[in-house]
């Protein structure tokens, strides 16, 4: 999230950004890049409506935001089940809905997606973010379709193991055999989805929609 809102700062764009728990790194993003931090929930309807009230026009939107839980699906909670599908799924759908009259006025706009690789392949042990994720690459998929004539694309990156917060309960031994099963032998850092998310959203790229685009270093083909 802090990556994406660096990249399209820094090529002129005003940057709205929402966020949930982390208050003091959200303001100081937004202190480094001029960008508006809004605290929501994003899997609550009212905390979305609220949050968007406030914007009077958008061009792109990109639903980043996602949780993960590891764990086998036998022995995986109900209530995680509902959060990781609340976050991940209910929150992309109530953010693109909000967003969508925006985009509408103009007659054009970006929506951008975050599935992960696992919503293309699954995981073991993460059966309920591997589902959840799934379920975005089929919204984008199916939105593409619909909001075509519009004007609006709708697209979706599906990372490779990343170098983020999300991996940090993953000790330094598994890290380095994720990084040697990745063909470019490197793992992925943030400024490489930031990056695909700038092209997505840029007019060059305007007659590309409903698509998954990879970002994982070739660690699934």
């Amino acid at each position: 999230g802090a990556a994406a809102v660096r990249a399209f700062a820094a090529r002129g764009d005003q940057v709205t950004f929402l966020y949930e728990k982390n208050h003091e790194a959200a303001q100081a993003v937004a202190k480094e890049t001029g960008a508006t931090a809004i605290c929501a929930d994003i899997s609550d309807h009212a905390a979305v409506a609220a949050a968007f009230a406030g914007l009077r026009e958008l061009d792109v939107l990109v639903n980043n935001a996602g949780i993960c839980h590891y764990g086998l699906l036998s022995q995986t909670p109900e209530a995680v089940w509902d959060r990781i599908f609340a976050v991940n799924v209910r929150g992309t759908y109530l953010c693109t809905q909000a967003a969508i009259p925006l985009f509408l006025q103009k007659h054009r706009g970006a929506i951008i997606n975050v599935s992960s690789m696992w919503g293309q392949v699954g995981a073991s042990c993460e059966v309920h973010y591997s589902a959840a994720k799934a379920a975005v690459i089929g919204l984008t998929k199916a939105l593409a379709k619909e909001t075509g004539l519009s004007g609006i694309t709708v697209n979706c990156i599906a990372p490779g193991v990343i170098d983020t917060d999300m991996n940090k309960n993953l000790d330094s031994e598994t890290m380095e055999y994720l990084k040697e099963e990745t063909p470019m032998n490197r793992l992925g850092t943030p400024h490489d989805i930031a990056r695909t998310a700038l092209f997505l959203a840029d007019e060059r790229s305007d007659f590309i929609t409903g698509q998954i685009i990879g970002v994982n270093g070739g660690f699934i083909i």
